[in-house]
Formats: C-alpha cells, sequence, structure tokens
C-alpha cells in the first residue's frame, strides 16, 4: 500500500448485511480521508483490503453497491476509480417509485413536477440576472425548435432537456445542473404514463417560448408566470388521470 494515503482501522466482525454497509462506509471514509476526486484511482483491491481492514468478498461486494450508486466505478483491465458521483441513483429510484404510482395517483409525479417550478420559479431573478445576451439567443432558438417540431409530429424531449439545463447553466452550479438533469429525468420516464393528448404537447412546446421572452425581457413576474404556465399542462393530465382512476 502507498504511504502517502490514509488507513483507517478495522472493522470488528459483524452480520453479513451490516458488515457490507461498513464497509461501503469505510470505503467511502477512505475516499474522503484521501481527497480523493472524481476520476482519481483507488488502491488496487489487496490495498484497500488492507486500508480499511476488510476481507476481499466484503470489499468486492462493497464496490458492486458503490458501483450501481456512481460513488466508484470500475473499469475492467484499469481498476476501479472514484466514480462521477452522478444522481443517477436518485433518478432510478424516483423513476421507478413513480412508474409504480403511475396506474394509481401519479403521486410522485406531480411531486417531482412541484419540486422542478419550485426550484425555476425561487431561482427566476438570479436567472435573469447572469443570463446574457447570447444565453437569451440560445434558449429562443431551442424553444422555437420545440414548437416546430411538435407542429410537425415530431418528438422534442432532447431539445425540452437542453432547454432546461441551459435555464439553469448560467448560475454556475453544478449540483443544480445535477438536480435539474435528475429530475427532468424522471419527469420524462414517468409522464409518458400520462397518455397526454397531442394538443397537450404542442401547448408545452410553446409555452418555453414565454418563458424564453421573460428571461430576455428581465421581467421576474413574467418569468414565474411563464414557468407556472409551462407546467400546467402536465398538472391538467395528472388530475385527470386521478379523477379516471
Amino acid at each position: 500500500m502507498t504511504t502517502d494515503q490514509t488507513p483507517l482501522t478495522p472493522i470488528v466482525p459483524v452480520a453479513f448485511g451490516q458488515r457490507r454497509q461498513e464497509v461501503v462506509a469505510r470505503i467511502k471514509d477512505y475516499i474522503v480521508a484521501n481527497s480523493l476526486k472524481p476520476g482519481d484511482p483507488l488502491p488496487t483491491e489487496t490495498e484497500l483490503c488492507e486500508a480499511i481492514g476488510a476481507s476481499r468478498s466484503s470489499v468486492r461486494e462493497a464496490v458492486k453497491t458503490l458501483a450501481a450508486l456512481d460513488i466508484v466505478e470500475v473499469r475492467h483491465g484499469h481498476g476501479t476509480f472514484v466514480g462521477s458521483l452522478s444522481l443517477a441513483a436518485l433518478v432510478e429510484s424516483l423513476a421507478f417509485r413513480g412508474l409504480l404510482s403511475g396506474e394509481d395517483d401519479h403521486r410522485v409525479l406531480g411531486q417531482v413536477v412541484e419540486v422542478r417550478q419550485t426550484l425555476e420559479q425561487g431561482l427566476s431573478s438570479q436567472i435573469i440576472n447572469n443570463t446574457t445576451r447570447a444565453d437569451h439567443a440560445r434558449l429562443l432558438d431551442l424553444a422555437q425548435e420545440m414548437v416546430e417540431r411538435a407542429d410537425r409530429g415530431e418528438d422534442f424531449l432532447e431539445v425540452d432537456r437542453q432547454f432546461h439545463l441551459k435555464l439553469m447553466e448560467p448560475l454556475g452550479s453544478d449540483l443544480l445542473l445535477q438536480l435539474t438533469e435528475a429530475f427532468w429525468q424522471v419527469q420524462a420516464i414517468v409522464a409518458p404514463t400520462l397518455r397526454p393528448e397531442p394538443p397537450a404537447h404542442i401547448l408545452t412546446a410553446r409555452l418555453h417560448v414565454a418563458i424564453a421572452e421573460a428571461i430576455a425581457q428581465g421581467d421576474e413576474s413574467d418569468l414565474r408566470t411563464a414557468i407556472a404556465d409551462h407546467y400546467a399542462p402536465v398538472r391538467s393530465a395528472i388530475a385527470q388521470a386521478h379523477r379516471r382512476g
């Protein structure tokens, strides 16, 4: 084991499930203690076992758990590295919960929509203050592309994703971008269970133009209204699905 990395004290024997979680915690502690960053290599399996005082089998199980959470990345033939630390596990969990409730009351989807709207409206002032003319132009281009695709009956899901990420990008917060991406992904996965009508699809596309225009005009009140209007169609679809249920 390299001498410039911080070892941890051995783990006392415990039940299998508890031991695995303890090893998971110890590997995370090791990453923090050694100030490792995404992309940095972890020690070899033998060295990691020695560093945290755990068996090979326990470390392998813990690494599988951490890989599923995107905390570590296993590159076969190259080793184990600190992962990108994305919110992929959150997306998977929320999307699954949303699909389970999809045929019932769409409760999870409604909560995701609420979080997205609250986040965007709450940051309206910062969005306006930090968005440049180039950003305005890009947002309007994306919104108009959505309208054009909707009018042709084409899918515009990826353009919608780019629009909402661009909305948050000027704020310079990686966490905000990750949260925006995560909740967008969940809605994109679960919303089709609502079976929305084509007119709602077209309306949603057009409402993005109002958001872009409100930002360009620097009107916070109009922006908050445009954001609320943008989420109104999906809220209406959730309410209709609930009544059908």
